[in-house]
């Protein structure tokens, strides 16, 4: 009689967890476990590594506390990489965002095509982002690129694309924004296609123009939309690698580096992974602030609207 009892109590204590959704919780351990395994884990041990002279080979490494924080913030070199890993996060978030935009307005209006050149413009995205690179390679080479053998229709030289410093950068920042700028796209035609349509029409019988339509509806109700797609593409553009490495490996120099393509050098090329493990502290640092500052903005920015 008392196991019996003990045995409805147990059952009826399962049954309000699964009615409350607290069993559901389960579901999270092992994701929760990968999370561990795989972020947790590996950034606390870049940190412990970050204090030390370690090569990244050997079992002995010694502990010298401050000195590659130090030597990174006499480098002379790393203000050019920050800048340039600013350069591929801001740049690349604001062209894809613009272009973005502009595709998903084109594509929402009623052309026959659509379904076809939605699918075209989102291509590049399945695409390996070192394929992808290698791919513009061959376009900007120095000897038989496309772009170069229609310069040499004009000119006797060559122009060197990825080796000028002044160029190369914002070529890499080109080639990621063509890639992914169909996430922006699919992200704001799924804003678009939730607006009701009684909205644009009552504001076509009053007279609003087709700009005053975009500025008064458009623009505050895909809000959402904006911010989600601009930071992704911030955290994309700051923690760009593989389109570097395949346009120009950092070079000449370190002309093109970002915080990841130089910690990569550093750790491979020059067997430094504790200052490549410092390197990548402060690449988490930026990454942090830009993406969590910009996400409040703009989070603001759509209660305001």
């Amino acid at each position: 009689m008392a196991q019996a009892k003990q045995e409805r109590k147990s059952s009826t204590f399962i049954g309000r967890m699964i009615r409350n959704g607290a069993l559901l919780n389960l579901l999270y351990i092992p994701a929760l476990l990968l999370f561990i395994v795989f972020i947790f884990y590996p950034f606390f041990k870049g940190i412990k590594i970050s204090f030390t002279n370690w090569d990244g080979y050997n079992q002995g490494y010694k502990w010298i506390g401050f000195d590659n924080y130090t030597r990174m913030f006499k480098d002379p070199e790393i203000l050019k990489v920050i800048r340039n890993t600013a350069i591929y996060g801001i740049g690349s978030a604001v062209f894809q965002n613009v272009i973005g935009l502009l595709y998903a307005l084109f594509l929402n209006m009623n052309i026959r095509t659509r379904g076809l050149v939605r699918t075209v413009i989102y291509l590049p995205v399945i695409i390996s982002s070192l394929i992808m690179g290698y791919i513009w390679y061959f376009f900007f080479q120095y000897q038989g690129g496309a772009i170069n053998d229609i310069i040499l229709l004009f000119h006797d030289q060559p122009s060197n694309l990825l080796g000028d410093p002044n160029l190369n950068v914002w070529i890499i920042t080109f080639v990621n924004t063509y890639q992914y700028l169909g996430i922006a796209m699919v992200l704001y035609l799924a804003g678009l296609q939730s607006i009701p349509k009684d909205y644009y029409e009552a504001a076509t019988i009053d007279g609003a123009s087709a700009f005053k339509r975009f500025l008064h509806i458009t623009w505050p109700l895909i809000a959402p939309a904006f911010t989600v797609s601009m930071v992704l593409n911030l955290i994309g553009g700051l923690k760009l690698f593989d389109v570097i490495v395949a346009l120009t490996n950092s070079g000449p120099g370190y002309a093109s580096a970002s915080l990841s393509s130089i910690m990569y050098l550093l750790y491979f090329g020059r067997e430094d992974a504790g200052y490549a493990a410092t390197i990548g502290i402060l690449m988490f640092i930026m990454i942090s602030i830009v993406s969590i500052s910009a996400l409040l903005f703009l989070r603001k920015r759509e209660v305001n609207a």
